[in-house]
Order: C-alpha cells, then sequence, then structure tokens
C-alpha cells in the first residue's frame, strides 16, 4: 500500500491558539527543597514558558498554594512576564479540587492544557491526573517541574504519562510555537527568548548574529 505524505503538522503539535499554559506554584518555599533539578535551569525553564506564552498571546492561568502565609511570592520570571495577572490562590494542594482554578479553566475553554508545577509528583501530578480523567488533552512541561528527590520526580512523570500526558520541554514549547523560521512576526521574539534564557541554544543564536553583522559590515 502506497501512503502520500502532505505538508502539514501533526495534530499533536502545539500551537499558539489551541491551548492554554497552566503554572502552578513557582514559589520560593516550594522550590528551597526541589533537588531534581537545579534551581538556576528550572528558573531558566519557567522563563522560557512565561516569555513564550505571553508573546504569542496563549492563555495563560498562574495559581500559588497560600501565597501570604507559607510559599511566599512567585519566581520573578513568572511575575515579570505577567505582571497584572489575576493569580489564584489555593490551600488545596491539588488545584484542580479549587472551584476559582476550575472556574477559569472553563472560562478560558481550551481542551488542551500545558502544565507544569512544584512539586511534580504532588500540585502538578494532581490536576494533570484530574484534567485527564475529564477529557482533556494535557501536556506536561517536565523540565519546568521539580522535586524533592530526581525519584519523586521521575516517578510521577511515568505516572503522568501513563495516564495520558505527553512530555515535553520548555524549549521544545518555544520551538514548536514558531515552528516555521519564515513566520516573521514571531521571529525576534522566539530568538529573544532563546538568547534570554535558552543556554548554548541562545548563545549559538547570539554567536550568529554576531558573526553574520560583522561578516556583513
Amino acid at each position: 500500500m502506497t501512503i502520500n505524505a502532505t505538508a502539514k503538522p501533526a495534530r499533536s503539535l502545539l500551537s499558539p491558539g489551541d491551548h492554554a499554559l497552566v503554572l502552578i506554584d513557582h514559589q520560593s518555599q516550594m522550590a528551597f527543597n526541589t533537588k531534581s533539578i537545579d534551581i538556576t535551569n528550572l528558573r531558566a525553564n519557567t522563563g522560557i514558558l512565561a516569555e513564550t506564552a505571553k508573546g504569542f498571546g496563549v492563555p495563560t492561568i498562574i495559581s500559588t498554594i497560600s501565597r501570604e502565609s507559607f510559599a511566599g511570592p512567585l519566581f520573578e520570571e513568572v511575575s515579570r512576564a505577567f505582571p497584572e495577572a489575576a493569580i489564584i490562590d489555593r490551600t488545596t494542594s491539588n488545584a484542580w479540587e479549587d472551584e476559582q482554578f476550575v472556574a477559569r479553566i472553563n472560562a478560558v475553554g481550551k481542551p488542551r492544557l500545558v502544565i507544569c508545577g512544584l512539586w511534580t509528583s504532588v500540585c502538578c501530578n494532581g490536576p494533570v491526573l484530574s484534567a485527564l480523567e475529564q477529557g482533556f488533552e494535557v501536556y506536561v512541561v517536565t523540565d519546568a517541574c521539580g522535586d524533592c528527590t530526581a525519584e519523586a520526580h521521575e516517578r510521577a512523570v511515568q505516572r503522568m504519562i501513563q495516564a495520558g500526558a505527553r512530555p515535553i520541554t520548555a524549549l521544545t514549547y518555544l520551538l514548536e510555537l514558531q515552528r516555521d523560521w519564515a513566520r516573521t512576526e514571531t521571529y525576534d521574539l522566539t530568538t529573544g527568548i532563546a538568547r534570554q534564557y535558552g543556554g548554548a541554544f541562545g548563545v549559538g543564536i547570539q554567536y550568529v548574529k554576531s558573526m553574520f553583522a560583522a561578516h556583513q559590515g
């Protein structure tokens, strides 16, 4: 049997208008005991997500747990991208059990969610499993999550994948939304985020731009 290829993306690839980003509990207290990922990398990856969602116009839901009495302020990478955001503060470790949080999910009205949070096994795992059970498509940004041990993080990721979640990384998210370097309207946005937060990839972009400009001059 002959199969003919067509030049169109897979339905499972993310696009700016088909999902909402959900950032859960990227807070000081939750980061103190996060050991599965270096805190600098965690903050950079969270920054990639926040700036990407802002730049591409992705509806973004931000939730904290006991912000004033326990877990403290959001990462600056999130609050800087969304300074005016209406943040949902909760007492429940599973955000999906909070009525205000679920109301926001329903108000956004996207059947596809991209979720990450601290800790992976608790505040990320709970809403991911709950959303999947209620029929949502869920992508988990595994390198914008973290846990008290590598074991706890990995077991939580496995559990979510077994339930149907799709794992991605922060840089994958950025590049998947751009997907075509001919999309000039978001080219500078994408390369700018990568240069700021993208580690070696960002340094490479800086190098190419610098050397190309020097050569052209």
